[in-house]
């Protein structure tokens, strides 16, 4: 591979292998490789919704207090580099090149074998462990698990610290039609003597998890129980709260991201650096100063404009709640776009509790729900249609006044598709009071 758009395709032309769960494949091209996780301290992240945002809770903080830190996170939002970055800053083109020409022979190669094809996503997580191990050495790595996490590509690797953010109702094809389930798959993470931090508030999730760490020796945290947080308050351009654990009381912690669910990532986050003994001034600034777009992200003030990627049941409630905390004298628009193999209804049953005009539009992905149909599965009365995304959201922008905040959600390859197109709008329109 010589450029840049070679080596994407070639990453991109995996997609048609879909989701294929199993360690055998990372196995073998690891040991292929000399066995590049070895050589990485990990801090592995799973769970349902807002693993993202811990990723980047934590390496904001590790950043703050000094150190070198990979993220492995999916999917990206405006440039594919981004799932492999350096200090919150995507990886370079060339540095995409050279990883690919060091993987993709012996992708062929495995090919040839009884193990057969690699997925997309087993060649990124490949690409990032080669990455922190061989080319750029970090002072530590965050991996964000794609699914699941008992049979994730990404559980290959031996961390130091896990942590399981929440349990919710998503992909069910392939996790399980229950908590439990799909909380057995989550807590595949957890390794012998290592210590497991989670969100999680179901007590069938967390009877999981308390039996799996006891199997394994490894030190539980359950939010909640362990630590807490209380005193939460809605800022401008943000949250307010304070936390407490068996050994530490931060009061009037500080975040920028919207809504109550962000304020619980960040205590994922703050348990994890407080086990890392990083002091109390270096985590607050370090949680402050986060970021991590798409997610509740306001592209404009003037009108408000929103983007998040509320693409499960559990993220379509965390967005309604934020929209009534943040913005409850505002008129609310809201566009949203999702994927077929997403539980709809739910989600449609909640975006219908909230007072709002709903627009349903559509994305070019071969499992997209088509616009027409969002209204078959969950009718919301007075909801809008239009398949053309471009057109409905500039038609919906064109006409805000300083009342309004329009709201676009549903799945981040969505998102990540109006991110670029509304900037381009906002900067040709600028607002004029």
């Amino acid at each position: 591979m010589k450029t840049y758009d070679e080596a994407i395709h070639w990453i991109n032309s995996r997609l048609r292998f879909g989701i294929k769960p199993g360690l055998e494949r990372m196995q073998w091209i690891m040991e292929k490789l000399g066995s590049p996780e070895k050589k990485l301290k990990v801090i592995h992240i799973g769970g349902t919704n807002g693993k993202g945002s811990t990723v980047t809770y934590l390496r904001s903080i590790l950043n703050e207090a000094g150190y070198k830190v990979g993220t492995f996170t999916s999917p990206y939002i405006e440039t594919f580099n981004e799932r492999i970055s350096v200090n919150g800053a995507p990886i370079k083109d060339e540095e995409i090149i050279q990883l690919v020409n060091v993987i993709k022979p012996l992708v062929e190669e495995i090919e040839t074998t009884e193990l057969g094809t690699m997925t997309e996503f087993e060649v990124i997580t490949v690409m990032a462990i080669y990455y922190f191990a061989n080319m750029n050495p970090m002072d530590i790595n965050i991996f964000e698990v794609g699914l699941g996490g008992r049979l994730d590509s990404t559980n290959i690797l031996v961390p130091i610290m896990s942590i399981i953010t929440n349990i919710g109702m998503d992909h069910m094809n392939i996790l399980g039609n229950t908590v439990e389930e799909i909380a057995t798959e989550k807590a595949g993470i957890i390794k012998k003597d290592t210590p497991i931090i989670t969100g999680a508030k179901q007590e069938e999730a967390l009877n999981v998890f308390i039996e799996k760490s006891k199997l394994l020796g490894a030190k539980l945290l359950v939010g909640g129980k362990d630590f807490a947080i209380d005193e939460v308050k809605t800022l401008k351009k943000g949250e307010q709260f304070s936390y407490h654990s068996a050994v530490s009381f931060y009061k009037n912690i500080e975040i920028s991201m919207l809504g109550y669910h962000q304020v619980e990532n960040a205590s994922l986050a703050i348990t994890a650096a407080d086990f890392l003994k990083i002091p109390e001034h270096v985590i607050r600034e370090g949680l402050k100063k986060a970021f991590w777009p798409g997610r509740m992200e306001m592209v404009s003030e003037k009108p408000v404009v929103i983007l998040d990627g509320a693409h499960n049941p559990e993220g379509v409630l965390s967005l309604v709640q934020t929209i009534e905390e943040h913005f409850p004298n505002k008129r609310r628009h809201i566009v949203f776009a999702a994927l077929r193999d997403k539980e709809l209804k739910p989600m449609l049953k909640t975006l219908a509790s909230i007072d709002s005009k709903i627009y349903f539009t559509q994305f070019d992905s071969p499992r997209i729900t088509e616009a027409e149909e969002f209204l078959s599965i969950y009718p919301i009365p007075n909801a809008k249609v239009n398949s053309n995304w471009r057109e409905l959201i500039e038609n919906v922008y064109m006409t805000l006044t300083r009342d309004e905040v329009l709201i676009i959600s549903g799945s981040l390859y969505f998102i990540s598709e109006v991110k670029p197109y509304l900037r381009t709008i906002i900067k040709e329109n600028n607002y004029k009071d």
